[in-house]
């Protein structure tokens, strides 16, 4: 039945002021008590967050700090990345990825994903290491991306892995879970992001790490405070940087974090009515039973000659929709000349020339979901389109 629903201005793809209408007095209160109390840096708040963090995960360290970038940066620093080294990561995702690595000396490999799920395919890690050691590389470790909010196969990952340490690049799956426990703890260590239009976002840029080991969250929280001893400050025991998340942003996480549960399971309703709409027209993403996803997207693939027009005919709409992630990593100028294993990364490359991503976010009414839903179904039998 034909949807009456007319939205007055375009939908959002991601709305963050309904999210912040229905907390706006709790994040005023709080921004309140950091400009009473004037610790904007390190205030109380961080290790509050912090601490609410871990419980929420089940991790049992957290390291907040200023980016996801710096989280995976300050993760590899203290893991001990080296020039020489090498460290695996999937070829469709985001540069942060990569750029952590290369920062630090050593060098990305790129591996190839599943072209189910999007996250790193395991069955490649074995060519991966093989092509680090005949390069003349010493392989490390590897970084597993929870591309769009949902898990990697760490199951598989750590079996295949061998001896190599594991990065859980958690910036999209933050709150999401698998038999084996909360993201957070699948990994050596685990890096994650508060950029505003993530799941748990806060109002500029933050990110934090996890891990199980006392041992490296001491060496992060040293790094993340330009390498200082805990004992006095002015002695540096290692190379750091300046890494800490502001109090303010951390007051504010504190409050969106009331309210994550609920949050993620609007999410996933909206994910699961999604699916339900499309799987007759277009491959649609999976959803297995005892894992969740965050769906930090929510993303379909479609015919690749039509994307583009699709595109336009949900814009004219009053629909947005986004392609993440548009070209492969291995195709970017600033890393075509570190090594890829197999072929060129086919399912990545086949991957960036179908995707494409709808609104999604726990604000969405019945009625815009009923509204996109007809619009993209209509777009995608429109043989015009």
């Amino acid at each position: 039945m034909a949807s009456n629903f007319s939205p007055d201005a375009p939908i959002d793809f991601i709305d963050l002021p309904a999210q912040q209408a229905r907390l706006r007095p709790q994040i005023d209160a709080a921004i309140t008590r950091v400009l009473d109390h004037g610790q904007y840096i390190m205030g109380p708040e961080i290790a509050e967050f912090e601490g609410a963090l871990a419980q929420f995960t089940g991790a049992k360290h957290v390291i907040s700090c200023a980016s996801g970038t710096d989280a995976l940066l300050i993760g590899m620093m203290a893991l001990g990345l080296k020039p020489g080294d090498a460290v695996l990561c999937p070829g469709f995702t985001y540069t942060a990825t990569p750029e952590a690595i290369a920062l630090l000396g050593a060098t990305p490999i790129f591996i190839d994903v599943d072209a189910d799920n999007f996250n790193l395919d395991p069955a490649g890690i074995a060519a991966g290491i093989e092509l680090a050691r005949a390069r003349g590389l010493n392989p490390v470790g590897l970084i597993a991306v929870d591309l769009f909010g949902l898990p990697a196969s760490y199951d598989a990952i750590r079996a295949a892995a061998g001896d190599l340490w594991i990065m859980a690049d958690a910036a999209q799956s933050l709150g999401a879970q698998t038999q084996a426990g909360k993201v957070g703890t699948f990994g050596t260590i685990t890096a994650t992001s508060f950029f505003p239009a993530k799941p748990l976002g806060c109002y500029g840029d933050g990110g934090a790490i996890l891990t199980d080991d006392a041992d490296l969250a001491a060496i992060c929280q040293s790094i993340r405070l330009h390498g200082r001893s805990t004992v006095d400050k002015y002695d540096i025991e290692r190379i750091g940087v300046n890494g800490r998340l502001d109090t303010l942003q951390a007051a504010i996480l504190l409050q969106k974090l009331t309210v994550f549960d609920e949050e993620i399971a609007l999410r996933q309703q909206v994910a699961a009515r999604y699916n339900a709409a499309f799987a007759d027209l277009v491959p649609v993403p999976p959803i297995s039973d005892g894992i969740t996803s965050v769906w930090a997207q929510y993303t379909l693939k479609v015919p690749a000659e039509r994307r583009a027009a699709i595109m336009a005919e949900l814009k004219a709409h009053g629909v947005p929709s986004a392609v993440y992630y548009p070209r492969p990593l291995h195709h970017q100028g600033a890393y075509r000349d570190y090594p890829v294993t197999g072929n060129g990364l086919p399912t990545s490359e086949a991957l960036s020339a179908t995707v494409m991503s709808l609104p999604m976010h726990p604000y969405l009414t019945a009625e815009q979901q009923d509204y996109i839903i007809e619009r993209v179904r209509d777009a995608l039998q429109n043989e015009g389109s």
